[in-house]
Order: structure tokens, then C-alpha cells, then sequence
């Protein structure tokens, strides 16, 4: 398999395992000092793949996930670096019902190391984020 195709079935493993809340799995998918930065849609930066695992496990508790990524623009910079961008859906139902359906790009850049790609850093940045609230009753 190519790069570029392993760069493509790494961010589907990144949607699957996030929205499985497969948490062992999504942890493989990061570098130990991967740097996310959800700074452009309302959150921060978080440094470090465990510590932004411990972030999403509790931001998502209850929670009901869908995340989609499309239309990938991968640029294999070198044998062990590669850059990424996403356009992305993602949509949250949470435990009090509210949700957010939201529509952005992830910018990402991606390491190789012992022969499989991982997410080095990923910046989310938002074009659209609707938020409802569940009717009282």
C-alpha cells in the first residue's frame, strides 16, 4: 500500500475508533507528542497523545459521536513526514440531548515511524457549527 493510501486509512481509523470510543485503538493513531489544536472552533491546545486521549474521554462521556472526513489533500513531504487536509462533518448528540452538527477542514501532519503512519498534529478549524437544544417537554 502506498502512503498515501495509509495516511487515507489512518484518519478512517481516526473517525471509526473515536466514534466506537475504541480508546485503546484511537490512542495508536496519535505520536506520543502529537500537538491538537482546537483552538479555531472554540476549544485549546492539547499536547501529548495520552493527554488528549484522558480530554476526550471525559468532553465525550455520554456522548453519541458521528465523524466524517472527505476529499483528502495528502502531500508525502518526505519517506517519514507527510501534511494533510480534511474536509470534515462531524455531529454530537449530548447526554442532555442537545446537539451540534458541525462542518470544517482538519489540517494535519502525519510521522512515520517503524512503518506506520500516525498524526503528529492536527489543527480543526470550523466554517459551520449549528447547536440545538432538545425541546422542553
Amino acid at each position: 500500500m502506498d502512503d498515501i493510501e495509509e495516511i487515507k486509512q489512518l484518519k478512517a481509523r481516526y473517525c471509526r475508533l473515536l466514534d466506537t470510543k475504541d480508546w485503546a485503538g484511537f490512542r495508536q493513531v496519535f505520536t506520543d507528542d502529537v500537538v491538537m489544536d482546537t483552538t479555531g472552533s472554540g476549544g485549546g491546545v492539547i499536547a501529548g497523545g495520552d493527554a488528549f486521549l484522558e480530554f476526550l474521554r471525559v468532553a465525550l462521556e455520554g456522548s453519541v459521536t458521528v465523524h466524517q472526513c472527505h476529499t483528502p489533500e495528502i502531500a508525502v513531504t518526505s519517506p517519514s513526514s507527510a501534511t494533510g487536509i480534511w474536509a470534515m462533518e462531524d455531529r454530537v448528540r449530548f447526554p442532555d440531548g442537545s446537539d451540534l452538527t458541525g462542518f470544517g477542514h482538519y489540517h494535519e501532519d502525519y510521522a512515520k515511524a517503524d512503518g506506520s503512519w500516525r498524526i503528529k498534529a492536527s489543527r480543526l478549524t470550523r466554517l459551520r457549527m449549528d447547536i440545538s437544544k432538545p425541546e422542553s417537554g
